[in-house]
């Protein structure tokens, strides 16, 4: 399951390009408010996903793996630029196609 916890990092410090070859096709993703709830091409030009974070710590990390289905839940830190560390309880749904594992859904909710 290490593959699946360094592609979730990868989501978060990569940014957009990394992140959209990474995704099933019909991928959905939930952000805090205002942003909401996300698929297709929108996931790609809204600034919550594009933009890359400086540094990401992963705490509190559980994983279900069901056939072809991983979710990964976690605590996240991260820190970009001069904008406050960001902390939030997440949730991410990978589908196995093959060999590999697409990120199918990428759920949010802020800390505090």
């Amino acid at each position: 399951m290490q593959q699946l916890w360094d592609m979730e990092e990868r989501f978060w410090t990569e940014g957009a390009e990394s992140a959209r070859h990474m995704s099933a096709k019909n991928a959905v993703f939930v952000f805090p408010f205002p942003t909401g709830v996300l698929s297709g091409d929108a996931l790609w030009r809204e600034a919550d996903v594009a933009q890359r974070w400086r540094s990401v710590v992963m705490s509190e990390r559980h994983v279900t793996v069901q056939e072809n289905v991983a979710v990964l839940a976690y605590r996240v830190s991260a820190e970009r630029g001069d904008t406050p560390i960001y902390e939030a309880l997440c949730t991410s749904t990978y589908l196995k196609d093959g060999d590999n594992w697409l990120r199918l859904t990428h759920q949010e909710t802020p800390l505090g």
